[in-house]
């Protein structure tokens, strides 16, 4: 072989080797750039992902609490939910929209992270469409399951005065108001589900937290960024929080979470807009 050939075949050898970067302490080792993320970067990356998404409903859920508290007794305030944003109808519905599309965000930015680690982050998360009977079954049950004796729970809380009085759904009477209602419920299962379920799990699990604790701290978060409902809201919902870190942890499917979550909310949304108001005013 040539000197001309050898130097070329050098060169084409040195291409197919990971990059080196420099920095001021001397060149990075090939170990550095492919050494797992550690402990203290994956705690950071958790706590920024709940800060700019649910961890941050639960901070505004409490402060909206306490504004309620000091206001006057609980059962005479009331939590709106879904409410019109704009008079006008069309740039009303660019708001609803617009919200709905960028509270999905965080999923995005959780699944993106979550794309770190091996394997596809759609099947660590049970996200995919693998199993669609199996998940709407499981879905529908756990629905059953969380709905009946939860409508029971906030009736009693009602009863009791210690929950504002609820309106799940404030739009107009237009005709988009119930495809809002259903876009909306569906991107609430998203948002809570991926986040507070299969991320938060997942993550809390690599951090090496005890099972209780893992489970606690994913129902103590769901019910708390549903405190501005008031005390019923919150214990309702870490029931529910409880139920499916369960679930989860057993099936490793948040699937049928999200299709549970969106029966209950589709319920709520669109049942309190076509119901007649007599049968809901005990809320």
């Amino acid at each position: 072989m040539s000197t001309e050939r050898a130097r070329r075949s050098h060169r084409l050898c040195d291409h197919s080797r990971p990059a080196l970067t420099v920095g001021h302490s001397g060149a990075v080792t090939v170990d550095q750039l492919t050494r797992p993320t550690s402990r203290r970067v994956l705690g950071t990356e958790t706590v920024l992902v709940l800060g700019v998404s649910l961890g941050k409903s639960a901070v505004y859920a409490m402060v909206s609490l306490a504004a309620a508290l000091t206001a006057g007794p609980l059962s005479a305030q009331t939590a709106a939910l879904n409410t019109s944003k704009e008079p006008r109808p069309w740039l009303d519905l660019t708001y609803q929209l617009l919200g709905i599309s960028f509270a999905l965000l965080p999923v995005l930015l959780a699944v993106h992270l979550l794309a770190r680690d091996p394997g596809d982050p759609a099947r660590t998360l049970g996200v995919d469409l693998r199993r669609p009977g199996s998940d709407l079954a499981r879905g529908a049950g756990l629905a059953a399951l969380i709905g009946l004796p939860g409508l029971a729970l906030f009736w009693a809380a009602a009863q009791l005065g210690v929950n504002a009085k609820l309106v799940p759904a404030g739009l107009p009477d237009l005709w988009w108001a119930v495809p809002v209602l259903l876009l909306a419920a569906a991107q609430n299962a998203v948002l809570e589900e991926v986040i507070v379920v299969g991320y938060l799990v997942t993550r809390l699990r690599q951090l090496q937290w005890r099972l209780g604790a893992i489970i606690a701290a994913s129902a103590l978060l769901r019910g708390s960024y549903h405190l501005y409902q008031g005390f019923g809201a919150f214990v309702g919902n870490a029931v529910m929080g409880v139920v499916f870190s369960l679930f989860y942890l057993r099936t490793r499917r948040v699937m049928p979470l999200i299709v549970a979550h969106t029966l209950l909310d589709v319920v709520a949304f669109v049942g309190y807009t076509l119901a007649p108001k007599e049968w809901l005013s005990w809320l």
